[in-house]
């Protein structure tokens, strides 16, 4: 019931050199569970913004009126990464070595942002859930650690995809919780639930 919301909510994405490098935002208004109506859109060109500092963006929403005033920082990417199975950053003895000394005991209070991190290998799944009338699905992973957020590519037509990734996350709270959720790619419809589990960092 308002014109001028204010959220002041703050999400992290990683994009690599790999990616488009445009932000897209959209703006929605919702009557109820059923109605929805798109209020306007509006792009940011991450390139082109300034690194290392906090950028204040006023963005007026195309072909709608009103506008989406926005705090964005670029900042490089520090301790996220994704690879593949065969090059996991964690398999090398002596990095494993120096790990361990990093967060041992005597170096707890040395930098207290810095929790630890959490590495996590992707292999597979059985058995999903058939979203298509073909009787297959199209599924992908999806890795949440608190507002951070990293996912596996497609597998197509397939109810036991094999992805075979490691994702490594920066810890900022041990009272996190991974979650890893399961979709089905629709095309430009939104991605349909397949499966979800939970698991909070202090049980590991």
């Amino acid at each position: 019931k308002s014109a001028n919301p204010q959220w002041r909510e703050q999400f992290d994405f990683h994009y690599f050199s790999d990616r488009k490098d445009m932000l897209d935002i959209e703006v929605w208004r919702k009557d109820n569970k059923k109605h929805e109506e798109l209020l306007g859109t509006c792009q940011v060109d991450i390139s082109a913004l300034p690194t290392k500092q906090t950028n204040c963006l006023e963005l007026p929403l195309e072909k709608h009126p009103g506008s989406l005033l926005m705090l964005i920082a670029v900042a490089p990417c520090t301790g996220v990464s994704i690879s593949d199975l065969c090059v996991c950053p964690l398999g090398d003895p002596s990095e494993r070595r120096q790990i361990s000394q990093r967060y041992c005991i005597k170096n707890s209070f040395r930098d207290i942002k810095d929790v630890g991190f959490l590495q996590v290998k992707v292999l597979k799944a059985v058995d999903l859930l058939a979203a298509d009338f073909a009787g297959k699905s199209d599924p992908f992973c999806v890795l949440e650690l608190g507002n951070d957020s990293l996912q596996t590519h497609t597998v197509y037509k397939n109810l036991n995809p094999e992805w075979n990734k490691v994702f490594t996350f920066p810890i900022k709270d041990i009272h996190d919780v991974l979650e890893v959720t399961v979709f089905d790619e629709d095309g430009d419809k939104p991605p349909d639930f397949l499966g979800k589990v939970a698991i909070p960092l202090l049980s590991v």
